[in-house]
């Protein structure tokens, strides 16, 4: 099976893709899915993937396509100078229409692949701040209220969005991991999380914003 991936952006230095849900970004040990990385290698021999996105999250995603590359645009993430957009829509009624959740973010006792904020988190706890803003809330007959929002991670924590969500008590939608208890949605199959723009500076120091369509399925639940 091909995989055809939608190219947002791209120069002499610089990629910016459009990740699909579903695919792995880096190689996995425990798998033999191809991944990003393997689908632009052949074209692109040093390409380097500078951030990850989760393997069910799609959006935007940058890939350099030198070392050189790579260490420019690493620093930028280590700054905090790249600004990343996404959408989501979550269980429930989120209360407030903006927020920021600041909470560190530690391992789950319970289950390696988790991360937690709040009580029992376990490990080194490492400072994550996620800024979010209610777009929409609305309500199916069938599976009951949803919050559909803009968020800002300040930080880039692994599966950081997903956690503070879930320490909100308004897990993403369709989140096998962070939301298993509640159902997802026939029309949906996929998690919730989308990244839809990234903001970063070129070699030339030129402020570059990429952006990724919203989801149709999105759409069609937040319509």
């Amino acid at each position: 099976m091909s995989i055809k991936i939608k190219i947002l952006y791209e120069d002499s230095n610089i990629l910016a893709i459009e990740k699909p849900s579903g695919i792995l970004v880096h190689p996995d040990e425990r798998s033999e899915e191809k991944t990003i990385l393997d689908l632009f290698l052949k074209k692109y021999p040093k390409i380097k993937i500078v951030h990850r996105l989760d393997k069910e999250t799609s959006g935007v995603m940058l890939l350099a396509k030198s070392d050189r590359v790579h260490e420019f645009l690493k620093k930028q993430f280590q700054n905090r100078e790249v600004k990343k957009t996404y959408v989501a829509i979550v269980s429930g009624f989120v209360k407030n229409d903006h927020g920021f959740i600041n909470k560190p973010i530690g391992r789950s006792p319970k289950d390696f692949r988790r991360y937690l904020s709040g009580r029992g988190a376990r490990g080194k706890m490492r400072e994550a701040i996620t800024e979010y803003k209610v777009l929409k809330r609305f309500e199916d007959k069938k599976y009951g209220k949803f919050t559909y929002l803009e968020i800002k991670p300040k930080t880039g924590r692994t599966h950081q969005i997903r956690v503070h969500l879930k320490y909100l008590n308004h897990p993403v939608v369709c989140d096998s991991l962070y939301n298993p208890n509640n159902p997802c949605l026939k029309s949906l199959k996929r998690l919730a999380l989308h990244a839809k723009s990234i903001e970063f500076k070129n070699l030339k120091g030129e402020t570059l914003k990429v952006e990724s369509a919203i989801p149709k399925e999105f759409k069609k639940m937040v319509k």
